[in-house]
């Protein structure tokens, strides 16, 4: 029998993420964002999470969802962006936050899906990222409650560099175009960017995809994750499929060419 990682339903996918869990999530802003398996996870009540991702969705949207709805406790990111109940959380001292730079989060995912333990970079050197001080959770009162350590900085071939360690998560939530039914999986454009290391670093990755296609029809160089990093899949239907919001459009009307 062929192998065959397709899931019934969003909430049977996320049925057994309990309280507590940490999650590494893709996307970036809300493109590429896993759309059902946040909202499914949102029903499924787990409450006390720690998420990893490069932002925290919008207000009403995405993992502002879960912010809303107070479920999250922790987040691994690079920036608050657009979210400004993230913001309110944050410096009201109700979520504790690591900001950590956009590159070294997306290596530090990787890295940990690797079995790699940490790795040094040049990134952050001279800075509080290396010496220490960030703010990770605010007193009420808007005194620091708790400040980021300092990490070891070392010297390779006359540049510092500083020690980051890899992250690996309890689960992943990541969104694919295409994925075969054993996992194997490709990214459309800009959904490339921080969905692979986030499902390489789960533990337990499932998948939202847009086209589910059978084993051997992804051409070996089309594919952007293995399958062995995947355990579940989500089949979406082609409504699902279609919802491709982002965090703010803007336009200018267009000059007429004489």
């Amino acid at each position: 029998m062929a192998l065959n990682k397709v899931v019934e339903s969003a909430a049977a996918a996320v049925a057994d993420i309990p309280d507590g869990a940490s999650l590494a999530v893709g996307g970036f802003g809300l493109a590429g964002i896993p759309w059902f398996l946040i909202e499914a996870l949102l029903q499924q009540g787990a409450t006390d999470l720690t998420i990893v991702s490069n932002n925290c969705g919008v207000d009403g949207a995405g993992l502002g969802l879960l912010l809303d709805a107070r479920r999250i406790s922790r987040v691994i990111a690079s920036y608050v962006g657009e979210n400004k109940e993230f913001a309110r959380q944050y410096l009201s001292g109700e979520l504790t936050v690591e900001l950590t730079p956009q590159g070294t989060l997306a290596e530090r995912m990787r890295a940990g899906g690797s079995g790699i333990g940490a790795f040094f970079t040049p990134t952050g050197v001279g800075t509080a990222v290396a010496d220490g001080g960030l703010p990770w959770r605010y007193h009420p009162d808007g005194s620091v409650a708790l400040a980021s350590p300092p990490k070891e900085v070392r010297n390779f071939r006359g540049t510092d560099m500083v020690l980051e360690e890899g992250i690996v998560t309890d689960y992943a939530l990541v969104r694919a175009a295409v994925a075969d039914r054993a996992g194997n999986c490709q990214f459309h454009a800009a959904a490339r960017n921080f969905n692979p290391p986030a499902a390489m670093s789960g533990q337990i990755t499932i998948v939202e995809a847009e086209r589910v296609v059978e084993v051997g029809e992804l051409h070996p160089d089309a594919v952007h994750l293995p399958g062995i990093f995947v355990k579940r899949i989500l089949e979406l239907t082609a409504e699902q499929a279609a919802r491709k919001d982002i965090e703010k459009r803007t336009t200018r009307q267009q000059e007429t060419i004489r």
